[in-house]
């Protein structure tokens, strides 16, 4: 392992500045390790074969669920199964680690004008 390797989450979280677009910082396993900043509503949505991790790096949110909610705080991570419909919801700025498939896309079984098919990679 070399420097060409390691990741700063904060510097790489400062090298952009829109909301709900997942950029790809790392690979492995056919996994995928995306940076997102939440800000907002996102779409209520489920994915049908990934489980996703959400892990707060900076700020809280809540996950919405249709029978509760749960706070995430700075350090705290859930994983969402798949099949669970679920809506991420900041009220302010929060940076958000994911860990999921490569194949999950952000807004799972719905698509709209916040669907990234192809996220950028850093």
């Amino acid at each position: 392992m070399n420097d060409k390797s390691k990741v700063n989450l904060a510097a790489r979280f400062a090298t952009f500045a829109e909301h709900w677009k997942p950029k790809i910082v790392g690979e492995l396993n056919g996994q995928h390790v995306k940076l997102v900043k939440l800000k907002g509503a996102f779409v209520w949505h489920h994915h049908p074969a990934e489980d996703e991790l959400f892990l707060v790096i900076k700020g809280r949110f809540r996950m919405e669920f249709r029978d509760h909610e749960v706070w995430l705080e700075e350090g705290e991570f859930l994983v969402v199964p798949r099949g669970v419909e679920h809506r991420p919801v900041a009220k302010q700025e929060a940076h958000v680690l994911l860990f999921e498939p490569a194949s999950t896309l952000n807004t799972g079984n719905v698509r709209n004008e916040r669907t990234i098919a192809k996220p950028e990679r850093m």
